[in-house]
């Protein structure tokens, strides 16, 4: 059977992921927890124009080894014209971070933007981040579930892709690096790719959480000796029952662990053979590299990102090519893919 795509979304996905079918992304979206480490290693406090340099330089020296690149509309803008001409843009579309005096995370739209004038900035992608508990009260679950459904709509009205970034917590977990959340944490990651992969949502790629924290398996690198929660062959079980749950393309975020570990990580997932189309790398590939802008400016990290930086990318792209599935092979192949017109709608 075959699937039925926009012409506007197939093209867009094209463009976002390279020759192979894969999406090599560049994330840099982060807005306040970007501004606060960057001051803390200036010594004193960022500005917008700190910000918004540090993503220009990642952007220009890292978008010549990367299908897309991920910014927002706060200080991105710049990073978004100095990418490489064949780069695809994504966009974050939501407020960064969440009230925490209010029980739920609950998630706000940028209130200034819509979906139509990211299109018509010349956006390829639209994506949204969620805090997400899939056994949190159903009251709350059910304003997400209201809130993504009308995103896709949204998305699909203007014919553009729409990426989803569940993040899981838990209210009764709160430290989510901890051994008791690695336990909990492969429920929590099926029971979201079983919910947000319904046709409702459109949703043309899940960016979700490897399913495990590589810290705790048995016999890896991260794990080093410490404390086990999963075997490596109950790791791969976790990557496979998750991955067996979504009916569209998936992309693994690297969720600010280090580069070493998220490299592990995707070997891992190589390893356990799930047809995951590539990645959303963000703080894993740069950011040892705000330390070195805040100590010595610019032009020192432009150096370290034409050296470590492009390093990374390089064996990032290595990796996939081994482990990662074309998104169009997700369907079966271009062939099982039937690109439909839609009606044009201004944009």
């Amino acid at each position: 059977m075959s699937v039925r795509i926009s012409k506007g979304k197939y093209d867009r996905l094209l463009k976002l992921s390279d020759d192979r079918g894969l999406f090599v992304a560049t994330a840099i979206d982060q807005r306040g927890s970007l501004r606060k480490s960057l001051g803390h290693a200036l010594g004193g406090e960022a500005d917008a124009r700190h910000v918004a340099e540090f993503k220009r330089l990642v952007s220009e020296e890292l978008t010549p080894y990367s299908s897309a690149i991920l910014l927002d509309p706060e200080y991105g803008w710049d990073a978004a014209e100095a990418r490489h001409k064949d780069t695809g843009l994504l966009i974050a579309y939501e407020e960064t971070g969440y009230d925490a005096t209010e029980k739920g995370r609950l998630p706000d739209l940028l209130p200034e933007w819509s979906v139509r004038r990211y299109a018509e900035k010349g956006v390829d992608a639209i994506k949204i981040l969620m805090y997400y508990d899939p056994d949190d009260d159903e009251k709350i679950n059910t304003i997400k579930h209201a809130f993504i459904e009308r995103v896709g709509a949204e998305c699909e009205s203007v014919d553009i892709p729409f990426f989803f970034e569940a993040v899981t917590y838990s209210d009764t977990l709160k430290d989510s690096a901890s051994a008791e959340f690695a336990k909990a944490k492969p429920e929590k990651v099926k029971k979201y790719m079983r919910e947000f992969t319904q046709p409702k949502y459109k949703i043309d790629v899940l960016k979700v959480e490897v399913p495990i924290n590589l810290k705790y398996v048995e016999g890896t690198r991260a794990g080093a000796g410490g404390e086990a929660v999963y075997t490596r062959e109950e790791a791969i079980a976790h990557f496979k029952a998750t991955a067996g749950l979504t009916s569209v393309p998936f992309i693994y975020l690297s969720a600010g662990v280090t580069n070493e570990m998220f490299m592990e990580t995707l070997e891992l997932a190589g390893e356990a053979g799930v047809p995951f189309s590539g990645v959303l790398c963000g703080r894993a590939t740069w950011q040892d590299g705000v330390e070195i802008y805040g100590k010595h400016g610019a032009e020192a990290l432009r150096a370290w990102l034409k050296d470590e930086g492009v390093r990374r990318m390089i064996r990032m792209g290595e990796i996939l090519s081994k482990a990662a599935t074309p998104w169009w092979d997700f369907y079966g192949g271009k062939d099982k893919i039937e690109v439909v017109e839609r009606e044009k709608t201004g944009v």
